[in-house]
């Protein structure tokens, strides 16, 4: 692929799969998890030598905030409608503000500062929806993944290299959930082809095809072509799984959206000096993506 905006966008459909990918799994969450991570892992270890050295503290605490948002992010999708799990974990923008001003020691522009009761406003439109208490669950899952989310893109902004606590976040959701997820019922042939998909085609594969178009595109129009995921999620959970999202939000989901789009548009010059473009989507579907010079 010589496009870089064909290799973003690529990786964007594959990320949008999550939704879909999961619903269909006849798995629980937690072994839908921790297979994907497995997956993503070995594939992420023997693609980057760098990764397999034993990772320092700065590296492994940035792995843990990463591992604790694949894990999130799937047990969300599973207790909610995929369209809540990505659009109110892609609130995080509202805690990087937070835990870069505390962490880093940054001050927030005037427009970042107004820009955060919108994403709360979103977010609530969310959570009218579904308001049984599984649903609300996968809510309160799905908003924890975007704290976490936060966290682990605060990190990767002081690590040189990405690669190794991507693969460390997932090896460690292994470990923390592997416990629970052999306790599960017996896969069945169609539930380890979905696992391996969403590990190889859902997380690594797309963070890498991300990482390769990122270096050679705008990182202003990268974040905005990344915005094709969570609108994609939840379509192909209605035409897949016949999922229907709710109206409140479809509403809160499209704030959250404008809000990331005009928030990347008004800060072009941060957003080329920050990891944000790069590490920006895991998301979303647990798969944050490898930044430059990974």
């Amino acid at each position: 692929m010589r496009s870089p905006r064909l290799a973003i966008l690529a990786a964007a459909v594959m990320w949008s799969t999550a939704g879909a990918a999961i619903k269909l799994c006849g798995l629980g969450a937690i072994q839908i998890a921790v297979g994907r991570s497995l997956v993503a892992s070995i594939l992420l270890f023997a693609l980057f030598p760098s990764a397999r050295k034993l990772p320092d503290r700065r590296t492994l605490w940035v792995a843990a905030a990463h591992g604790a948002t694949v894990l999130l992010f799937v047990l969300a999708t599973k207790s909610t409608t995929a369209a809540n799990a990505i659009f109110i974990q892609d609130t995080a923008p509202v805690w990087v503000l937070l835990f870069s001003a505390v962490i880093l020691g940054e001050r927030p522009t005037r427009a970042e500062i107004w820009g955060v009761p919108v994403f709360l406003a979103g977010l609530a439109l969310c959570f009218l929806d579904r308001l049984s208490a599984g649903h609300m669950a996968g809510n309160v899952l799905a908003a924890l993944a975007g704290i976490t989310f936060a966290l682990s893109i605060v990190g990767f902004r002081s690590l040189g290299e990405g690669a190794p606590a991507i693969a460390w976040g997932n090896l460690i959701a292994v470990t923390v959930g592997i416990g629970f997820a052999v306790r599960g019922r017996a896969p069945a042939a169609g539930d380890l082809s979905i696992v391996v998909f969403l590990g190889v085609f859902q997380l690594a594969l797309p963070n890498l095809l991300f990482a390769w178009g990122v270096r050679r595109a705008p990182a202003v129009e990268a974040s905005l072509l990344a915005l094709l995921e969570p609108v994609l999620n939840p379509i192909w959970t209605l035409l897949l799984v016949g999922e229907q999202p709710g109206p409140w939000a479809i509403v809160g989901g499209g704030v959250i959206l404008a809000a990331t789009a005009a928030w990347t548009v008004k800060r072009p010059t941060r957003a080329q000096s920050e990891a944000g473009p790069e590490v920006t989507r895991d998301a979303r579907s647990g798969s944050i993506a490898l930044p430059p010079g990974s």
